[in-house]
């Protein structure tokens, strides 16, 4: 009796697998049930009947997407895997490429997006394909940069995706970092900004960037910081920046002169966004990012094999 049922689940899986029948098909020429089909199939494989293997690519990348996803309960991880010997800039190409690829595919009609900026949120908007969609709206969600750190400025990459959905954009007319914080505040809260905080609270998708330690040399913005902001963020031990508001290991934004100064989302705010994508690499960014997962400011990682692992290394110290 077990040989003929092992013998019927390996028939299902031969002419499902091999001859490529549909289950309508092999449940009408077994005289059984389509359910049932589904469910030796399925038998099939958990005893070791069949045996799918991948080719040309390495699943132990898949393995570590999953691991990121249950250690840090995220919606969504996509990761690319490391050539021996690339060089940084083919490791910034191909995530870019990744990332863009893999945005497309989430894009769709009537989606509010809000963009941050830097380099690689900038390179994987410029890889996005067109797609026709209706009624997208592109907002920024931090201030502009300084005049000579424009390259990536957020108006530039909310214009460009705006252009390649069909979409409409929103503009932001302000430095991310002010003087005072009176006058950030007169800025937040002028009728012009009006429209801007409205759509904040109506965002579907967050793409923003990850921002390193202190140390990291890279930043597009962090000009704008005066001698006494870097002592005081080094004083509370600043362990990156997202929206361009800091943030320490454990997590904790960081209020004060500051972030009162900043024109941006607050991170508790990025929180509630249903979709926050993170995109970000390189191992010296680890640090940066576990606290922006473990916080659940960000639901969505996109980064590179080399860094997940030294995410998942630091965090299993921790």
């Amino acid at each position: 009796m077990k040989e003929d049922k092992q013998k019927l689940l390996a028939k299902v899986a031969y002419m499902y697998y091999e001859q490529e029948l549909t289950q309508a098909q092999i449940a009408k020429e077994l005289s059984i049930y389509r359910t049932t089909v589904s469910r030796m199939i399925s038998q099939a494989k958990k005893q070791g009947i069949v045996e799918i293997k991948i080719n040309h690519f390495d699943s132990a990348l898949f393995e570590l997407e999953e691991k990121l996803k249950q250690k840090f309960a995220l919606k969504a991880v996509e990761l690319v895997s490391n050539e021996q010997d690339a060089s940084e800039e083919d490791k910034e190409k191909r995530l870019s490429e990744v990332a863009g690829a893999w945005l497309r595919r989430q894009l769709t009609d009537e989606l509010v997006v809000g963009l941050s900026w830097g380099a690689s949120v900038g390179n994987a908007i410029n890889k996005i394909e067109p797609k026709q969609l209706s009624k997208v709206v592109v907002v920024p969600v931090a201030g502009g940069p300084s005049h000579i750190n424009s390259r990536y400025h957020v108006n530039t990459l909310v214009y460009e995706l705006a252009r390649k959905l069909n979409g409409r954009s929103v503009f932001i007319n302000a430095s991310v970092i002010q003087e005072t914080k009176a006058l950030a505040e007169g800025i937040v809260h002028s009728k012009y900004f009006y429209e801007l905080k409205d759509y904040w609270q109506r965002l579907d998708m967050a793409i923003v960037g990850i921002g390193g330690p202190l140390s990291y040399q890279k930043s597009q913005w962090r000009d704008l910081l005066t001698a006494a902001d870097f002592e005081e963020l080094k004083l509370r031990e600043a362990i990156g920046d997202c929206c361009c508001r800091f943030y320490d290991s454990y997590g904790k934004a960081l209020d004060g002169s500051l972030n009162q100064r900043t024109i941006g989302l607050q991170l508790e705010e990025l929180a509630k966004v249903p979709q926050s994508v993170g995109i970000a690499r390189g191992r010296s960014k680890a640090r940066s990012i576990i606290p922006l997962l473990q916080k659940g400011y960000l639901n969505t990682l996109i980064t590179d094999q080399e860094t997940a692992e030294e995410i998942l290394r630091i965090s299993q110290r921790m």
